[in-house]
C-alpha cells in the first residue's frame, strides 16, 4: 500500500522497451539523433503548433532553467505560497537564475488568487530599484494541493502576467493528471490560455527520467540551449530521454496512465469520505489527496504496510487538525493496484 509519492513508481513496460531499443547501435549525440527530432515533431502534434522543446533530467531543473530563460537583474518570480518552486526545490530556482527571488502569493486550494497577484505586483513600482523586477508568474497544474486550475482561471492569471509584460510559466510535473481529470486538450490548457513556458513532466507518470521545457514561442527560446548547457542539463545521449517520450506519447499512453492514477485516487477519496476514523482535508481532483487521520489509525495503517507522508497544514489555517490527529498526503500512480486501495479503505472503516 504505497501512497507516499508517484516518484516511487517504476517505469512502464513500453518505456523500458523503448529504452532497450534505443540502446542498440549508434546515434548522433546532444539532441541531434533521428529519435530526438521525431519526438520534437510529436510535441508539435500534441500541442497543435510549433513549439521548442528541450529535455532535462529533473522537474527542478525544468523549472529553474525556465526561470533563467526569462531572468532579469533583481528578478522576482511570483508563485503560490505553497508552490514546489518555493517549498521543495532547495533554492535551485534562485541558484540557476543567479539570485532571482520567489515571491509568495496567497490563494485558496493551492491556486494563485488573481486579486492577490495584482496586489503583490503593485509592490514592485517601476523604477524603484530596491525592490527588484518581476520577471514571471508561475502556477502548478495540477497544484501541490491536488487541485486544478480551470481554463478561465489560467486565462485570468495570464492576462495579469501579460499586462505586466511577464511570462506565465506552468509547472506541469503532473500535467498529464490535470489533463486526464479535465476535458481540455494540451493546447487549451497551455498556450491557448496564455501559458508561455511549460515544464512538462513524465517521470512521475511511467517514465524513468524524462522532463522537458516547452516554449510555445520558439523565438523566446533562442538562448535556452546555452542556458541548458551551462546548467549541466545537456545530456550527451539525449536519445534515451527522447525514447521515453516517444513511448510515453504514443497512442496517448500518458493520458491512459494518468487516468488510472486519478481513478485510484477517486477510490481512495470515496473510502476516506465514508470512514468514521478519517476525513478528507479538502476536495482534490488529481492523483494527490489529503486526509486527516486519527493518530491511532495512522499508526495502525503503517503497521499494516501502508506508506504515506505526514503533511504540513496550509498556511492559512483552513484545515484544523486535532491534538490526536494528523494530516497526511496520499499519492497514487500509474502502477497503483486496486487491491492495495481496497485493503487501505478496509483498514480505515
Amino acid at each position: 500500500m504505497i501512497f507516499a509519492s508517484d516518484n516511487w513508481s517504476g517505469a512502464h513496460p513500453a518505456v523500458n522497451e523503448a529504452l532497450a531499443k534505443a540502446a542498440d547501435g549508434m546515434a548522433a549525440a546532444y539532441g541531434a539523433s533521428d529519435i530526438d527530432k521525431a519526438v520534437e515533431r510529436r510535441f508539435n502534434e500534441v500541442f497543435e503548433r510549433e513549439v521548442a522543446v528541450y529535455f532535462v533530467g529533473t522537474g527542478t531543473a525544468a523549472n529553474s532553467l525556465a526561470f533563467a530563460a526569462v531572468n532579469r537583474p533583481g528578478g522576482v518570480v511570483l508563485c503560490h505560497r505553497e508552490a514546489h518552486v518555493i517549498e521543495d526545490e532547495c533554492g535551485a530556482p534562485e541558484f540557476f537564475t543567479h539570485g532571482a527571488r520567489m515571491a509568495p502569493v496567497d490563494g485558496a486550494g493551492g491556486r494563485l488568487d488573481p486579486s492577490n497577484l495584482r496586489r503583490e505586483l503593485k509592490r514592485f513600482r517601476p523604477g524603484f530599484v530596491h525592490a527588484g523586477q518581476p520577471m514571471a508568474v508561475t502556477l502548478s497544474q495540477a497544484t501541490e494541493a491536488g487541485t486544478l486550475y480551470s481554463i478561465p482561471e489560467i486565462e485570468a492569471l495570464a492576462a495579469i502576467a501579460h499586462e505586466h509584460e511577464l511570462a506565465l510559466h506552468m509547472d506541469g510535473a503532473r500535467f498529464a493528471n490535470a489533463l486526464a481529470a479535465s476535458n481540455a486538450s494540451p493546447a487549451e490548457m497551455t498556450w491557448r490560455a496564455g501559458v508561455d513556458i511549460l515544464s512538462f513532466g513524465a517521470t512521475k507518470n511511467g517514465c524513468w527520467c524524462a522532463e522537458a521545457v516547452v516554449f510555445f514561442d520558439p523565438e523566446k527560446a533562442r538562448q535556452f540551449p546555452y542556458i541548458r548547457k551551462r546548467g549541466a542539463q545537456l545530456f550527451s545521449k539525449t536519445r534515451f530521454m527522447a525514447a521515453q517520450f516517444m513511448a510515453y506519447l504514443e497512442g496517448d499512453l500518458w493520458l491512459e496512465l494518468a487516468g488510472h492514477s486519478n481513478a485510484m485516487a477517486d477510490e481512495l477519496r470515496a473510502g476516506i469520505a465514508a470512514s468514521s476514523h478519517a476525513r478528507l482535508a479538502w476536495p482534490t481532483r488529481s492523483n494527490e489527496l489529503f486526509a486527516v487521520f486519527e493518530t491511532g489509525i495512522a499508526e495502525s495503517l503503517r503497521r499494516e504496510g501502508a506508506v504515506f507522508y505526514d503533511w504540513n497544514p496550509p498556511h492559512d489555517g483552513s484545515v484544523p487538525v486535532g491534538e490526536n490527529e494528523m494530516l497526511a498526503r496520499l499519492v497514487t500512480s500509474w502502477s497503483t493496484r486496486r487491491d492495495d486501495v481496497s485493503r487501505f479503505v478496509e483498514l480505515i472503516q
